[in-house]
């Protein structure tokens, strides 16, 4: 595996996404928050300022996954429904260096798409004097880019065997179903159905469990967990990115073009 072939893969994915316009979310969220800041305290008393930051982090969330969803999914899929595959994999270029460099490239580009939004944020809450707790909605934010690289890897293998609608589709469905794991082991348990409680169970334990990702509500209260879990759950995170990626490498490396 040569680093050089997987870096200028993941500079072409960055350079490629960003002249698709996606920064153009930046000023949607901008806007937002402008507004939220301008109108929520008109429609609430004593609880704007939480509902405000609520709100910011929620926006950063949502937009990063809209990046992630639509551009994950058709990072390989569009290779290979263009043909442009045929170019890629007559190269000195492994697949899993393909794999690899779109995972990292679409990582970057959320990173900086993250990075931007968050300061955006903390500016205008500064200037309209909100105060925040700025470290834990940083770690709140680093949070939310580990919850959106794994599922980047879930938009990757989606998109490696089906076309990009179910790509889109699967890869939507699977944020939703690992935000709700742990509801479905509740679900389970509360039904006296064995084989409902296995179902609900294994499902818990395949699908990832995004909801650990999920530090929103406990950053705007300044109530995140201890140091130990963080590590914990930043760890799981990355172990399940691994599996996904490795996952989409053995199944590319056997489709036939």
């Amino acid at each position: 595996m040569n680093l050089g072939r997987i870096i200028k893969i993941a500079k072409n994915v960055f350079r490629e996404v960003i002249r698709d316009r996606v920064l153009y979310l930046i000023g949607v969220f901008a806007l937002l928050m402008v507004a939220a800041v301008r109108l929520i305290p008109e429609l609430s008393v004593g609880t704007e300022d939480k509902i405000i930051l609520d709100l910011g982090l929620a926006a950063i969330s949502v937009l990063g996954l809209i990046v992630t969803v639509f551009i994950g999914t058709g990072l390989v899929n569009k290779e290979i429904e263009k043909r442009t595959v045929y170019i890629l994999v007559a190269k000195p270029l492994s697949r899993s260096e393909l794999i690899i460099g779109k995972h990292i490239g679409l990582s970057a580009v959320l990173a900086v798409l993250l990075g931007t939004m968050t300061i955006i944020y903390g500016l205008i809450l500064s200037l309209s004097g909100i105060s925040y707790p700025i470290g834990s909605i940083l770690v709140a934010v680093i949070f939310i880019f580990v919850q959106l690289s794994l599922l980047t890897a879930v938009a990757i293998l989606c998109g490696v065997f089906t076309g990009s609608l179910l790509a889109t589709l699967f890869t939507f469905g699977i944020y939703l179903m690992g935000n709700l794991s742990r509801d479905l082991v509740n679900l389970g348990e509360l039904t006296n159905n064995p084989g409902v409680k296995k179902l609900m169970m294994g499902l818990y334990v395949v699908l990832p469990d995004l909801a650990r990702l999920d530090l929103k509500n406990d950053a705007v209260y300044s109530l995140l967990p201890n140091i130990a879990i963080l590590v914990t759950n930043f760890g799981y995170a990355v172990v399940y990115t691994i599996l996904l990626l490795s996952i989409s490498i053995a199944i590319f490396a056997r489709r036939e073009f």
